[in-house]
């Protein structure tokens, strides 16, 4: 352990290089289809049930969702909100700084995102940004990125203090793997709009990415707040394995279910509706 509370690793070896390669014939096979949907289904009910926990109980949690370009960051995000409501469960995926916000105390506008008591907040990316793409092309300087790795880990610590359940992910991809879904963004006219001449850059920086989420775990994997690394080569199987491994962290009981009985309508013709052609109704294209 070193002095920051990091935890040292005991390989060099480029975990998302070798992810293919390292895997059998039948590790590689995607998850069944319907296998995949009903696992979704039971992990979705304990979503719910998670929520109603972190409604009831005033909890605050932090979920980060960071890793290489197409690694199925945003895919498992999608997954995790659906059966939840916006109101306790919200995405924060900030876009480019504004001018007064590059003047401003890194950190700042972060956190503006952190949760109030009974929410949960998903960050698409976060303040590690200023670790990858900011450091690997030149976003930001030298002297930056060096206090950001300094700062961050303290940062992280008075969130944890201020009763904030901070949880990272990092999605790892192959190249190999991370090139196909890349030209699956470029033939589907769906996908198109997610392919950006930035991933056409990281695709050529691949190492250099590798050397700076290295710099960053190497500082920022501590014991107070780890890092947990989703193999994301099958998107499915990275899903559910992340959605189970969510729920395993935060210790949540059941919300028993009250019985619901719908009044019966109110009959009474006392109030007289005007006709349906006074309102505008929308063509039945289909």
């Amino acid at each position: 352990m070193s002095k920051n509370g990091s935890r040292k690793k005991e390989t060099n070896i480029d975990y998302e290089q070798t992810i293919d390669g390292d895997k059998s014939k039948d590790e590689n096979k995607n998850i069944d289809k319907d296998l995949y949907e009903k696992e979704l289904k039971k992990l979705s009910i304990e979503l719910v049930h998670l929520q109603e926990w972190i409604r009831a109980k005033g909890l605050k949690v932090v979920v980060l969702f960071e890793g290489r370009d197409a690694a199925g960051k945003g895919g498992t995000i999608k997954r995790i909100t659906a059966p939840l409501s916006p109101r306790v469960c919200r995405v924060a995926a900030l876009g480019i700084p504004t001018e007064k916000e590059k003047t401003q105390w890194y950190f700042q506008r972060y956190v503006s995102y952190l949760p109030a008591a009974g929410e949960m907040v998903l960050f698409d990316r976060s303040w590690y940004n200023r670790a990858g793409v900011e450091k690997v092309m030149g976003f930001c300087t030298l002297k930056e990125h060096e206090e950001f790795l300094r700062s961050c880990p303290y940062f992280e610590r008075m969130l944890i203090r201020s009763g904030i359940i901070l949880i990272k992910y990092w999605f790892s991809v192959s190249p190999n793997e991370q090139e196909r879904r890349f030209q699956s963004r470029i033939d589907s006219p769906l996908k198109r709009w997610k392919f950006s001449p930035m991933d056409i850059q990281s695709r050529d920086k691949w190492l250099e990415y590798s050397k700076a989420k290295d710099e960053m775990f190497a500082v920022t994997d501590t014991k107070q707040s780890p890092w947990y690394v989703v193999d994301a080569s099958d998107k499915k199987r990275a899903r559910l394995n992340c959605i189970s491994h969510l729920l395993s962290l935060i210790p949540y009981e059941k919300s028993k279910a009250t019985k619901i009985s719908l009044p019966p309508h109110d009959d009474k013709n006392e109030y007289i509706r005007p006709p349906l052609d006074y309102q505008t109704f929308i063509p039945e294209v289909y």
